[in-house]
């Protein structure tokens, strides 16, 4: 993800805003501009350089479809992080969203060699738990009201997947 792409990411953000509203937190009008999305960007770098954070946008054909993120990239005894991907709708149930979290999965095992993914679905997301399964992430329970999303404080399934 460059500055570059502000452009490109607020006009995918916007014409997706419908489609993902169901499985987001709310977002304020500005995040769906050119600077919104170049204030993401840049947070996403500082964050990036202290190695917490893995920012990636997801291309298909070079055209940029969606994001992939590394985010709580943690060291130490628990080597961990948590993943979260979204893709437009365009896209969508293409096996894009797979592919990205195939190859983020690569990256954190490999690069980064960290021991375990974690991540988190609206309990109601089959289609997203598919794509976690499909690159070997188990659930391993339910979070009651763990993120507020799509204006309330909703359930979610954990998944991880171990290094192996």
């Amino acid at each position: 993800m460059r500055p570059s792409d502000a452009g490109v990411l607020a006009a995918l953000v916007e014409r997706n805003r419908s489609f993902l509203r169901p499985w987001e937190p709310h977002r304020p009008d500005d995040y769906f501009t050119v600077a919104g999305q170049r204030q993401t960007i840049e947070w996403s770098w500082e964050q990036q350089a202290l190695g917490v954070l893995v920012p990636q946008v997801i291309l298909l054909d070079d055209e940029v479809v969606g994001r992939v993120t590394l985010e709580r990239v943690t060291y130490g005894a628990s080597r961990s992080c948590e993943l979260h991907c979204w893709v437009s709708e365009h896209v969508n149930g293409r096996g894009v969203a797979t592919d990205a979290v195939g190859q983020m999965r690569q990256y954190a095992f490999d690069v980064l060699e960290l021991h375990r993914i974690q991540a988190a679905n609206l309990v109601h997301n089959q289609a997203a738990h598919k794509v976690l399964e499909r690159n070997g992430f188990v659930p391993i329970g339910l979070a009651p009201r763990y993120l507020h999303v799509a204006g309330r404080w909703q359930d979610h399934v954990l998944f991880q997947v171990l290094a192996e």
